[in-house]
């Protein structure tokens, strides 16, 4: 074969660039983008952009606070990029407060979504801030209804990643009367009518939720959610809140989560409700998996738990490092057939572990029996393995204990504490 000489290379060299100039400007005439940061296609809103994109365009978002309720109704990303000293692409309420824009596939009642994807499609959003309560901006929300959620995918699936939500709560602070309503999640993943949400979170911080922090509910909903910093409200007297739930036949992963701060502030060891949760698997579908996720400062750190006999069994809870429990357990088991594996659980007020035959007062419905308890750490805890009168079935070696005043009593009982989980 003859080879191409030097200069025939450099005239294909040119040829070749011409085309990727031509193919790089023609890409950026049609990108879509909000603010005026970036070449292309502008809009000043990121609805308006939103409301003339065709499905599957890439929405780019300028840095910027952006007062708007955003409806998703088409397969998108949103985009938010960087431009000179900053990459914050914050989304506030509107001038109006934020207003009932959708329904619970539950029960129907009213939601105030800040963000709505409401699709049988894919959504992703990217390096986004949903603020829902600013001095300047308030949702104006004066009552427990509708419902404050901070992004809303119903029966929508994608990926969140890298995003802030925070303040979702109503009245004018964390300590407003109305602090108390059962209110307020930050990112809620739900399913209804035949349809489906598979849901990922990752890489995202979520804080001063009043209910919830990232919610799954509805058999339907698959929610995984991996490697993201949650931070409640820290003690409160409003609504008890949990940091991840996963519940109501949702399926999903929970891994690599940092969770703190969930507390119930009036709460005591007597009270029969409303305590909070670091991790709670409510009534969830059979083979959910809590590993590898660091939980602090919670009432109770990781929790299974059902109102309904049947429910909830079946899951993983493996690797996790649980500190810091205020008045109740590190992990309670309060459904049955689960392995609980290769924990790490320091400073318990009460148990470590509880195998938990009380679950659903007015009447119990069971719970805590053919757990498989094993090859966990134990360490500064009331008691290591509290076994409630009446479960069985139970494998509960090996493990480790240390500085443990009672390590695996059988035959004790406690007054349950009724957990509370948000359904919409």
């Amino acid at each position: 074969m003859k080879a191409i000489n030097s200069k025939v290379r450099a005239a294909m060299l040119v040829v070749m660039l011409v085309f990727i100039v031509g193919i790089g400007a023609e890409t950026a005439s049609a990108r879509t983008v909000v603010g005026t940061c970036m070449t292309g296609t502008q809009f000043s809103t990121i609805q308006d952009a939103i409301n003339n994109v065709t499905a599957g365009t890439i929405v780019f978002i300028c840095p910027g606070t952006y007062p708007e309720q955003l409806h998703i109704n088409r397969t998108l990303t949103l985009q938010g990029v960087a431009a000179g000293n900053s990459d914050a692409v914050i989304i506030v309420p509107p001038s109006g407060g934020l207003v009932a824009n959708t329904t619970s596939l539950f029960d129907h009642s009213a939601i105030a979504a800040h963000v709505l994807a409401d699709v049988q499609a894919t959504v992703n959003m990217n390096n986004l801030i949903v603020d829902s309560n600013t001095t300047s901006n308030p949702n104006m929300i004066g009552g427990c209804a509708p419902e404050l959620v901070g992004i809303f995918y119903r029966n929508t699936s994608g990926i969140v990643n890298h995003l802030v939500t925070r303040n979702q709560y109503l009245g004018a602070s964390e300590s407003d009367p109305l602090n108390g309503c059962q209110s307020g999640l930050g990112i809620f993943a739900q399913s209804g009518n035949g349809e489906t949400s598979v849901v990922t979170v990752e890489n995202s911080s979520v804080h001063d939720y009043q209910k919830n922090g990232i919610t799954g509910n509805e058999a339907g909903t698959t929610l995984t959610v991996t490697g993201n910093q949650v931070v409640g409200q820290g003690s409160t007297n409003g609504a008890a809140e949990n940091g991840i739930q996963i519940g109501f036949g949702a399926a999903g992963t929970v891994s690599g989560n940092t969770v703190i701060d969930d507390v119930w502030g009036p709460d005591t060891s007597s009270d029969p409700g409303n305590a909070a949760a670091g991790i709670l698997l409510f009534d969830a579908a059979s083979g959910v998996t809590v590993k590898l996720n660091a939980v602090g400062n919670t009432q109770f750190g990781i929790a299974l738990a059902t109102d309904t006999s049947g429910l909830g069994d079946g899951e993983t809870v493996n690797n996790n490092k649980v500190i810091g429990t205020r008045i109740f357990d590190g992990i309670d088991i309060c459904t049955n057939g689960n392995t609980i594996h290769a924990n790490t659980v320091t400073n318990s007020t009460e148990s470590a572990i509880h195998l938990d035959a009380s679950c659903g007062l007015n009447p119990p419905v069971g719970g805590g029996n053919n757990n498989t308890v094993t090859n966990n750490i134990v360490s500064d805890a009331t008691v290591g393995i509290l076994k409630d009168t009446g479960v069985s079935g139970n494998t509960t070696t090996p493990n480790t204990f240390s500085t443990t005043a009672t390590t695996d009593p059988a035959g004790k009982a406690r007054s349950h504490i009724l957990l509370q989980p948000i359904r919409p």
